[in-house]
C-alpha cells in the first residue's frame, strides 16, 4: 500500500506516453510539411488515434509536384 502513489504515478506517465506517440511520429514524419502537418496533428489531437490511422494511409493529402 504505500507504493500506490508511485504505481499511479507510473501508470499515468505510461498512459500519456501512449496517448502522444501518434503526435510525435505525425510531427516528425517527412510526407507532410507546414500547415498539413498542422492539421494532421490538430486532428490526431482532437478526433483521436482514428486520425493517426488515416495519416498513415492518406498522407499527403496533395502529391509534391
Amino acid at each position: 500500500m504505500e507504493n500506490s502513489g508511485l504505481d499511479g504515478l507510473a501508470f499515468l506517465t505510461i498512459i500519456g506516453l501512449i496517448w502522444l506517440f501518434p503526435i510525435i511520429i505525425v510531427i516528425s514524419s517527412s510526407k507532410t510539411t507546414g500547415s498539413e502537418k498542422l492539421a494532421w496533428v490538430l486532428a490526431v489531437i482532437f478526433i483521436s488515434w482514428f486520425a493517426w490511422i488515416f495519416y498513415l494511409l492518406l498522407a499527403p493529402i496533395k502529391k509534391k509536384q
